[in-house]
């Protein structure tokens, strides 16, 4: 599982609760380092990149690319400030007008998608080695945190979606190129994340399958995030199990054994299910250790990043 550095649009999709901001922010800091120009997209108008990195206070709303660090940056993408950038650069004063009219807008926001297309070309726009942002400087990289697998999947689909409804025009044109430039494995990869957990597993293995029959791809990268270590072997934790049925003299002892005994066990689960989404995919996922740590502030995601690095 190589060459996603050498990509240009990266979306980082999985069930919620896998924790794919997390990594989504640690591929950041990992491309970074290797000296390329990297933005983590959120969507939804969410900002919890400039959080995780202490510069909530100046991330400027959303729409404003945020420099977390030397060659990171990161965006909230919203409808409304996408919407009206897009409007200014295909009708300058005039698109300005209706992107200020509360009824285009009201009009706008219940389209059905139109909030896909909306965050998608934003992301795809970021990618462009000619931005339409007057003065804004091109990325090398651009990691956008995609919403949930079939949500996720469903705004990949936008772009194809509305090329086939509106046939002609600008909108059509549009959604053919961004259409096609998601469908290139030179351009873009899609990154699937998933705990060793038989719910997640179940959803990415739909996930790669859904991909290759409605968009003809495949993940380019399988991450199995927060995975337990194994600290004993098989005899050991037999001993401490033997142990736990001799009923141990103190509760400090009990609790000790319980907890290494469940941890144990926990894992030996996990690598049972990582074994099964490497059976259903064909391939090996890139494996992501848990960290025991009270926050994934900044010190822990250039951590994870450091284990991401070979993922690149």
């Amino acid at each position: 599982m190589t060459g996603l550095a050498d990509k240009r649009l990266l979306f980082v999709t999985g069930k919620g609760g896998v924790g794919k901001t997390t990594v989504a922010l640690a591929l950041g800091i990992a491309a970074a380092r290797r000296g390329l120009r990297t933005i983590v997209a959120e969507l939804g108008g969410q900002e919890r990149a400039a959080t995780a990195f202490g510069a909530a206070g100046g991330a400027g709303g959303p729409g404003t690319e945020v420099a977390l660090g030397e060659g990171l940056h990161a965006i909230s993408i919203d409808m409304q400030h996408a919407l009206e950038e897009y409007l200014h650069e295909r009708a300058g004063r005039v698109g300005d007008l209706l992107a200020a009219s509360r009824a285009f807008h009201a009009f706008a926001v219940a389209t059905p998608g139109m909030r896909e297309l909306l965050s998608i070309g934003k992301a795809w726009e970021l990618a462009q080695d000619r931005r339409r942002v007057p003065g804004a400087r091109p990325y090398d990289l651009v990691i956008v945190d995609a919403p949930a697998s079939g949500h996720g999947l469903g705004a990949l689909r936008t772009p194809s979606t509305f090329a086939e409804i509106a046939r002609v025009g600008p909108i059509a044109g549009q959604g053919r190129r961004i259409d096609a430039t998601l469908r290139d494995p030179a351009f873009t990869a899609v990154v699937a994340v998933a705990l060793a957990e038989e719910m997640p597993v179940n959803e990415t293995l739909a996930l790669a399958r859904e991909l290759q029959e409605q968009m003809g791809i495949e993940p380019a990268a399988l991450i199995v995030n927060a995975l337990l270590p194994e600290r004993l072997g098989p005899r050991q934790l037999g001993a401490a199990e033997a142990a736990l049925e001799r009923e141990p003299s103190t509760p400090l002892v009990r609790g000790a054994l319980r907890a290494a005994v469940a941890e144990q066990r926990r894992a030996r689960v996990q690598r049972e299910q990582v074994a099964r989404l490497a059976d259903g995919l064909g391939r090996e996922p890139f494996p992501l250790p848990y960290l025991f740590a009270p926050a994934l502030d900044r010190a822990a995601l250039e951590e994870l990043a450091t284990a991401l690095e070979p993922a690149l």
